[in-house]
């Protein structure tokens, strides 16, 4: 096998003038291009429908849950951020999640629980912005979890198009 010498610098390679020629230049470049910065907190940003914001779960038009808890997002939850119990019916729907809590400072917004949910019953959502006092206040149970189904038509539209 032979030997590769790589190719030894010039003098003036040894100096990094043109290494910082090079930068100086992509540095004018950027100065000049006109400038697009949000003014956050007043314009909010247009998220697109594969964002992964906060989980929720998802709330039927007749006010009842699409949850059936089977426990597979808890399972499934590499945080081990959900929490689920399940109670019985007398729906047609078996069993519904008498408990279900979300520990906000726990999760990582992997989307796994969204993934392995048969009902399509906990997604995503389009909220980033969570902001906590204490540690009781991120863990979030049915009453902040529950969204109805029209404000999430956009997220669930993209998961329905990309199985």
């Amino acid at each position: 096998m032979p030997i590769i010498k790589e190719k030894d610098l010039t003098f003036f390679e040894k100096t990094y003038i043109p290494q910082i020629v090079k930068g100086m230049i992509l540095t004018l470049k950027q100065i000049f291009r006109p400038k697009f910065t949000r003014q956050y907190p007043e314009i909010k940003m247009e998220t697109p429908a594969s964002l992964r914001g906060r989980p929720v779960l998802v709330l039927k038009e007749d006010n009842k849950e699409r949850c059936v808890a089977c426990g597979l997002c808890s399972r499934v939850c590499p945080a081990l951020a959900i929490e689920v119990q399940a109670n019985e019916t007398e729906d047609e729907k078996e069993r519904y999640p008498e408990k279900f809590e979300i520990n906000m400072v726990r999760c990582i917004f992997c989307g796994l629980c969204e993934e392995v949910c048969p009902e399509e019953a906990i997604v995503m959502s389009d909220e980033y912005e969570l902001v906590f006092e204490s540690q009781e206040d991120a863990i979030f149970g049915k009453d902040k979890l529950l969204i109805p189904e029209k404000k999430l038509e956009k997220r669930l539209k993209y998961l329905r198009e990309n199985r």
